[in-house]
């Protein structure tokens, strides 16, 4: 966050939840029944606001209202939680340090809420993102928010090397009981195996991460040991399903995702439900007799997981779990959703200290929304070509663009608002030197790592598949093909030059890379190059189709 922005910070969700039975529905009008309702929420990214005619926190917070009374009417409860990145992602949030999403948070109740990688991106307090002298704390901004939460954070296998265990920082916790309808409801927080290469380095290299499924299974059974009737995980993990109608019916999930894998691997019973999050996609369905539910990202949806339990023994009974739908202003509950106007006021000084900002006009109108697309995004080029354009002497540049760009830019006349969505990391735009064999490297274990390819710009690229190998072929702009032995200057991020995302992991050097601090922020690169050209802009040209940047064998395209 620049100086501007963190000046202006000093002044959800869509997908409701309606009816699928995985099993057996909950009756809790039984008098030895009652019913929990575990609502999660995921990867809201600092989403405060409506979105498209949907979301928005203070209509979820409607939604919750309304479901806290129907539980109250039953003697039953609600138990509320978040799997993770929380904060990062828009002006009204960065520019706080994420401070009024846990302001909103607050007034939700939320019980508890997990680590996601984003929460580190902040780093220290105030406007630098990594620490400048040893009085810096890396986590300062993150660990001023958890003193602010009024509920606990969760983070049982995120490891302080220093001791060999969970951290422990303020409000910061491993695990936590709570009461609930007088159930013992015990929660667990873990984060992706991967949460520390998808955050600044810098802020993170004296953690390490624990393996999910053996922190859970030891925590699980401390907590049952201790009364908990319920154990209820938040995974800033996930997976993705395309079909919800039977919960049970996984063939439309991705089989091996990290958070099927975990919940495979628990002991029959060990653990009830797991709210998942991270991958931004839906989940709602039931693995090895856990119930899982994901919902999607930033401020669209939310899960719902209904549990029936025996008020004598303490056993689960029933699981429902509920299919997902849009969340917008209509009946939910058997009442009418009315957005909570505290939410609204609580919000209000954040989004006034940043509207001028946000709704400043770049001057260019774009006739068509330019997305992210895979592998062949028209947004990735655009921004790749402005990284190119801003590093002079620069022979090529490399973004990751599949996870590193965040929103679409929308139709219409275009303000700086959208332009810092698209690219709300703090991160600096710099230059490697790089041999031709170390990128052509790169490309290919990009290429044969399938989905998630990066963006680049300055060269045409080849890839020929053939009896299980790939071979790149790297062309200038002249044509001429780029040698194993050439030298080449290639714009990046910081956080692709530290290691990010693993896409240079396997050629950086001993040491790293030397970087230059005082370079440029990309997102202001990215706006000054959008503004110099001309409108109206579309996205098909930037598709490339007659002369593409990267093209593959069909036998690569099969892999």
């Amino acid at each position: 966050m620049n100086n501007t922005l963190r000046a202006a910070a000093a002044a959800g969700l869509a997908l409701l939840c309606s009816g699928c039975a995985s099993h057996s529905r909950p009756d809790s009008r039984a008098q030895d029944l009652v019913t929990l309702s575990i609502v999660g929420t995921n990867d809201l990214h600092g989403s405060l606001l409506p979105k498209d005619g949907r979301g928005g926190l203070a209509l979820f917070s409607g939604h919750l209202k309304n479901l806290r009374a129907a539980r109250a009417r039953d003697g039953g409860g609600v138990v509320l939680l978040d799997a993770g990145d929380m904060f990062q992602g828009t002006l009204e949030s960065n520019a706080g340090e994420g401070a009024a999403v846990i302001a909103a948070y607050n007034i939700l109740g939320y019980t508890a809420a997990a680590l996601g990688n984003h929460e580190f991106d902040f780093g220290p307090v105030g406007p630098a993102v990594t620490a400048n002298s040893p009085a810096d704390d890396p986590r300062g901004a993150l660990k001023a928010r958890t003193r602010e939460a009024t509920f606990p954070i969760l983070a049982a296998n995120l490891i302080d090397n220093a001791t060999a265990a969970s951290v422990r920082w303020p409000n910061v916790t491993p695990t936590a009981m709570v009461r609930v309808a007088g159930v013992s409801v015990g929660l667990i927080g873990v984060m992706t195996r991967t949460a520390l290469t998808a955050t600044m380095a810098a802020n993170v290299r004296d953690l390490s991460i624990a393996p999910l499924a053996e922190t859970i299974r030891t925590h699980a059974a401390a907590l049952r040991q201790r009364g908990a009737s319920v154990i209820v995980v938040s995974a800033h993990a996930g997976g993705r399903c395309t079909q919800f109608d039977r919960p049970q019916d996984l063939s439309s999930c991705e089989d091996q995702s990290e958070i099927f894998r975990v919940a495979r691997e628990l002991p029959p019973g060990a653990v009830d439900v797991i709210v998942a999050g991270h991958t931004h996609a839906p989940i709602g369905h039931e693995v090895a007799g856990v119930a899982i539910t994901e919902a999607y990202s930033n401020g669209r949806s939310f899960g719902r997981v209904d549990l029936s339990i025996d008020r004598q023994t303490g056993r689960v009974t029933a699981k429902r779990i509920l299919a997902l739908r849009d969340l917008v202003g209509e009946e939910y509950e058997g009442a009418p959703v009315v957005p909570d106007p505290a939410i609204d006021r609580v919000l209000a000084p954040a989004l006034e200290a940043v509207r001028p900002i946000k709704e400043k006009p770049m001057g260019i109108r774009l006739d068509t929304p330019i997305r992210r697309l895979t592998p062949i995004s028209p947004l990735g080029h655009l921004f790749s070509d402005a990284m190119l354009a801003g590093s002079p002497g620069a022979d090529a540049a490399v973004n990751n663009s599949s996870g590193g760009l965040r929103a679409d830019l929308p139709a219409g006349p275009l303000t700086y608002g959208s332009v810092f969505e698209v690219m709300p990391f703090d991160n600096l735009l710099v230059q490697i030197d790089l041999t031709g064999k170390q990128l052509r490297r790169v490309l290919t274990r990009q290429i044969e790592g399938g989905r998630r390819v990066v963006g680049f710009s300055g060269l045409r690229v080849r890839a020929d598949c053939k009896g299980g190998t790939t071979e790149v072929t790297m062309t200038r702009p002249s044509g001429a093909i780029v040698s194993d032995e050439e030298s080449l200057r290639v714009a990046v991020t910081d956080f692709v030059a530290a290691g990010g995302d693993n896409i240079l992991t396997e050629v950086i050097p001993p040491g790293g890379f030397a970087l230059n601090p005082a370079a440029p922020l990309v997102r202001e690169v990215f706006a000054d190059y959008l503004r110099r050209l001309k409108s109206p802009l579309r996205e098909e040209p930037l598709l490339e189709k007659d002369a593409p940047r990267l093209s593959l064998s069909a036998e690569c395209s099969k892999s």
